[in-house]
């Protein structure tokens, strides 16, 4: 196996991000992701729960798709205390089935947290897909993160980087 592999460093790749929240399905919710000057991105924003709503989301389609000589995947994040999800996607369809490795922050802390490939869960808009494969790492198309699971108000997490590892 290889030791690990940058999939996006936020001092060196140009991003490409897009925003998908609960606007899409008539919620209220708002986010983005920016870089920052120390070099590291800022998925940030407001969840609501107002007209049904309850998730903000960036993601982005990734040019070097084949991970199957790893088993996780490995980001550093500083968080607010919340949950989020690293969301993980085998083609390149706008909807469809999702990959979720969800994840706990500490706020105010940086944090290197693992995510091996066999824990994430096959997802079609929130809810778990049986019979679906798992996720195939040797085909991974869009990486992103999302906030959700009622935690209304405003939130932050940066991201230095995102590997495999």
């Amino acid at each position: 196996m290889d030791t690990e592999r940058d999939i996006c460093d936020f001092t060196t790749t140009i991003p490409g991000w897009r925003n998908v929240d609960d606007v899409v399905m008539g919620g209220v919710s708002r986010s983005s992701l920016r870089i920052r000057e120390d070099g590291h991105a800022e998925f940030s924003g407001v969840l609501s729960l107002e007209r049904n709503g309850g998730f903000a989301s960036v993601r982005r389609t990734i040019e070097q798709r084949d991970y199957s000589s790893f088993d996780r995947f490995r980001i550093r994040v500083k968080g607010d205390g919340r949950r989020y999800s690293f969301r993980v996607r085998n083609d390149d369809r706008f909807d469809g089935v999702v990959y979720a490795g969800d994840f706990d922050t500490t706020a105010g802390e940086w944090q290197e947290i693992d995510l091996p490939f066999a824990s994430f869960r096959p997802l079609f808009r929130g809810l778990v897909v049986p019979g679906a494969p798992p996720m195939d790492p040797g085909n991974v198309s869009q990486i992103g993160f999302l906030v959700a699971s009622k935690q209304a108000g405003a939130f932050c997490l940066e991201i230095e980087w995102i590997r495999a590892a």
